[in-house]
């Protein structure tokens, strides 16, 4: 019911966004009662503070399958930096934006949303390590991953909102920074 409830509510930001995403149309959509709603979540915000936690398990967990599918000769910074890329591209990510713009704003939501975004950064360091482990300084992961996150995530919201960029382009140039950042440390493009 709980996970229910988590999903409709990430399907409804993705679809309509966080001002449109009423306890209503998620009960709605989860083919839930209002009382189970309640029961799990009794107000719009303890909703949504539960569904960025869910949205963050979410992402890792598709990068984490996406990568372990990967042969491990292919599990490179670049291959890294594509996947993460394809991420930027999925509903998940179009939910993530939802609740990051509502967080600049509520101050109910924001301490949430930055300790979940922190809980992902080392996540994602961690992962990166195990995946990479010719990079193995710490350092160099989380300068690498903020780097890698902080273009994407621009070039995924101009990309959602349609704006032109020179997406290919840049994503080139990232993978070619990657690969001499890590050629400096001795580890795999």
């Amino acid at each position: 019911m709980r996970s229910r409830l988590l999903d409709a509510t990430v399907d409804r930001l993705v679809e309509h966004g966080y001002a449109c995403t009423t306890t209503t149309e998620v009960v709605r959509r989860a083919g839930v009662s209002r009382g189970a709603q309640v029961h799990h979540f009794p107000t719009k915000q303890e909703l949504v503070l539960a569904a960025i936690e869910h949205v963050v398990e979410r992402r890792q967990e598709e990068l984490r399958n996406t990568f372990e599918s990967l042969e491990p000769d292919q599990r490179t910074l670049t291959k890294a930096l594509d996947l993460l890329w394809t991420m930027c591209c999925e509903p998940t990510f179009a939910a993530w934006l939802e609740l990051a713009v509502a967080a600049r704003t509520d101050e109910a939501l924001r301490p949430r949303f930055v300790e979940m975004e922190h809980h992902f950064a080392r996540r994602m360091e961690e992962m990166f390590v195990e995946f990479c482990p010719a990079s193995s300084d710490t350092r160099f992961a989380r300068l690498a991953m903020e780097f890698a996150f902080a273009l994407q995530d621009g070039l995924a919201l101009q990309r959602h909102l349609c704006i032109d960029t020179h997406t290919d382009e840049l994503l080139k140039m990232l993978k070619s920074l990657a690969t001499l950042f890590s050629a400096d440390i001795g580890g795999a493009p």
